[in-house]
């Protein structure tokens, strides 16, 4: 959990980022209980409060994660050259055989990695198999609370495999294969609400900063009364949503077939869109559906590196700003993305809203990315008390290093963190006026010890999760071939690179 630093501390000596100036100024911030209390060139403080000597250093308010999934820490570096649809065939075998161990070791691995770059709040989809469970939301969450990180943690949920949503797909396996994946069933959705529900009901980490919440993953992947329940389970309890909508255009043409609408359209009519739902990557949304989204002050979570990485396409955050949507940044899994640097996640947004348009008029900003990097993710976790420096707001305060090789020369702040900070910078990383993060190092664990658990993990997964890879090698050729086919059938949108970006 995030724990106050008790009594009063006062940081002085170091420049504070300010995205309404050029060049990041000197200025004082003083902590009390873990809650900044006044920001200034000169802050009074009392004679007890204690000193941290910052100078040299940059402040700038901790990264906030909008959309990640811890249990891809211990997946990291399986795939290549795998389309969205390839990574889910390959989660029996990437994410399986783990227990409550595993899973708090998969979860420690992604917050470490956070923490150590300059991230200090994170909105995890954590997926189970064939259930979410007490137990394992629970090891999610102490994860958590030994790096020292604010978190939303959400049990990813479904009732259909991707083969029984995806048209056809299923009717396209080999019969061996067919049987094989039937066989990977997952359990009745009246069973994954209970479990939710038992969840919501025992989590002991709300007043902590790590709240719940409720991820029905892709809503091809849920019947409709699945994901109404997920709603009606998210409102009983006040927790947020958060799905995959939009992410591929298998999808998108899937959801059209289905549902004969958009998948942002379909979702509104079920009532699951509202202030407390967020889209994850949304890039085959079109203008209707970004202004549903901004009418109903839903979210949006950016994850530009994934989707590169996967071939989605290419979101239009400068559209999605322009129409009012709120949007936060995500890195997405390890398994996908193959970090979790948010310092990378800005980049990538800022580079890939630049290569839809020769107008730069029609770019992203450095300050937008930042914005959307801090409060815009920051709301689209529910919290309202991040994301900023500023009197009133909790102490997350990330220390730059402006010796470090991103800052020789420092001539533009918001524009070296969002382009030139690649994570070496940090120095130190404090969550709630503690520092969690001190001259380079985890204050709260062992990372040499991490390093070995996890690699002794990874050999005994390797093992039991033989037969699950050997399936996938099975499958993925088929897989390669019938999502593609699928995905060149014609839709009303454009998002791949070859295409005209811009169209629709």
């Amino acid at each position: 959990m995030a724990e106050n630093e008790p009594g009063f501390v006062l940081i002085r000596g170091a420049l504070l980022a300010d995205a309404t100036r050029r060049r990041a100024a000197p200025a004082e911030v003083l902590v009390e209980d873990g809650v900044i209390r006044a920001v200034g060139e000169r802050v009074a403080a009392p004679e007890s409060a204690r000193v941290v000597e910052a100078s040299g250093l940059l402040m700038h308010p901790g990264l906030v994660n909008a959309h990640t999934h811890g249990h891809g820490g211990l997946a990291r570096g399986q795939g290549d050259r795998w389309t969205l649809e390839l990574l889910l065939a390959a989660g029996p075998w990437i994410n399986g055989g783990r227990g409550v161990p595993e899973k708090k070791l998969t979860t420690l691995i992604c917050a470490a990695e956070m923490v150590a770059k300059g991230c200090t709040a994170a909105y995890d989809l954590f997926y189970e198999f064939p259930l979410p469970s007490r137990d394992g939301m629970d090891a999610v969450a102490e994860a958590y609370a030994e790096v020292g990180m604010r978190a939303v943690v959400a049990p990813m949920v479904a009732d259909r495999t991707m083969y029984e949503a995806i048209p056809g797909l299923l009717e396209a396996l080999p019969l061996p294969l067919r049987e094989a994946v039937e066989r990977q069933r997952l359990a009745p959705g009246d069973a994954t609400l209970a479990a939710i529900a038992d969840i919501l009901r025992h989590w002991r980490w709300a007043g902590r900063d790590i709240r719940a919440a409720v991820a029905p993953t892709i809503p091809l992947h849920c019947a409709d009364d699945f994901l109404c329940g997920c709603a009606r389970l998210a409102r009983e309890h006040g927790v947020t949503l958060q799905s995959h909508v939009g992410e591929s255009k298998v999808q998108a043409v899937s959801g059209m077939r289905r549902y004969g609408r958009t998948l942002v359209q379909h979702l509104d009519r079920l009532g699951l869109v509202g202030p407390d739902f967020s889209v994850a990557h949304g890039i085959w949304l079109d203008d209707d559906d970004i202004r549903l989204l901004a009418d109903r002050g839903a979210s949006v979570a950016h994850n530009a590196g994934s989707n590169m990485r996967l071939g989605n396409g290419m979101f239009r955050l400068r559209r999605m700003l322009d129409l009012g949507v709120n949007v936060g940044l995500g890195t997405d899994g390890a398994s996908c993305s193959d970090n979790q640097n948010m310092y990378e996640s800005m980049r990538y947004a800022s580079m890939l809203s630049k290569v839809q348009g020769p107008d730069p008029r029609q770019w992203a900003s450095v300050e937008e990315v930042l914005d959307a990097a801090t409060r815009g993710s920051a709301r689209t976790l529910g919290f309202d008390d991040i994301g900023a420096i500023a009197p009133g707001m909790k102490a997350d305060i990330v220390f730059l290093d402006l010796a470090s090789t991103c800052w020789i020369p420092h001539n533009w702040t918001a524009n070296q963190l969002v382009h030139a900070e690649d994570g070496t910078g940090v120095r130190h990383v404090m969550i709630g006026g503690r520092f969690v993060f001190r001259d380079g190092k985890h204050t709260t664990i062992d990372l040499a010890a991490l390093a070995r658990e996890a690699e002794a993990a990874r050999e005994r997964l390797e093992a039991v999760t033989a037969e699950q890879r050997w399936l996938f090698e099975a499958l993925e050729p088929v897989v390669a071939s019938f999502c593609p086919g699928l995905a060149s059938s014609p839709y009303h949108l454009r998002r791949y690179l070859c295409d005209d970006p811009a169209a629709g």
